[in-house]
């Protein structure tokens, strides 16, 4: 790419986070608006994005993947724990880009099209394994990756962080204490 190309890009993501960042409806954020507040000509969003929903899964992608590379394993940590971590970390992200990640998923994108949903699933459910077994740990990821959808993170937006967050630790400490087969009760 050339060095204005990459200065156009950097400069629209840059923009484009600040429009969402700051927006109570993503919707309300147009492609106009972008391109006015990064200086470009709305040409050069269409040309390097294709559409809006190109522009925000460039810029959701671009804050994910930020995030997937803060969750590196650590090895003498308990799945157990890392599991908590891991989905305290999304829940984080959610509510830091909470305009952003709804403009993804009502975009078209959803959250399993998202290029690090299958990476995040595929940990966890190694974590479940690790955790509690393998029985059912692949339904178990995915069950605890919708917790943190942008769509039940904005309908829960009154309350208070801690209490999402309290909310979060309740669900991932249910899931980890769980494991009874089933059709028999828990003891």
């Amino acid at each position: 790419m050339r060095a204005d190309a990459v200065r156009n890009r950097e400069a629209v993501l840059r923009a484009a986070g600040r429009l969402f960042d700051a927006a109570d409806d993503p919707e309300r954020v147009s492609m106009d608006d972008v391109a006015a507040a990064a200086g470009v000509g709305k040409g050069t969003l269409f040309r390097r994005f294709g559409d809006r929903a190109g522009l925000i899964r460039a810029l959701y992608e671009e804050r994910a993947e930020r995030l997937y590379a803060s969750l590196e394993p650590d090895p003498g940590r308990p799945a157990a724990d890392a599991v908590g971590d891991l989905m305290s970390a999304l829940l984080r992200f959610k509510i830091e880009n909470r305009a952003l990640a709804r403009a993804f998923e009502n975009a078209g994108g959803g959250p399993y099209t998202a290029s690090g949903y299958d990476r995040l699933h595929s940990r966890l459910t190694g974590l479940m394994t690790e955790a509690r077994g393998p029985d059912s740990a692949d339904f178990l990821a995915h069950a605890l990756l919708a917790g943190v959808r942008s769509d039940l993170v904005e309908h829960l937006g009154d309350w208070p962080e801690e209490r999402l967050r309290a909310g979060m630790a309740a669900l991932v400490r249910s899931v980890l204490s769980g494991g009874g087969s089933p059709g028999r009760p828990e003891r």
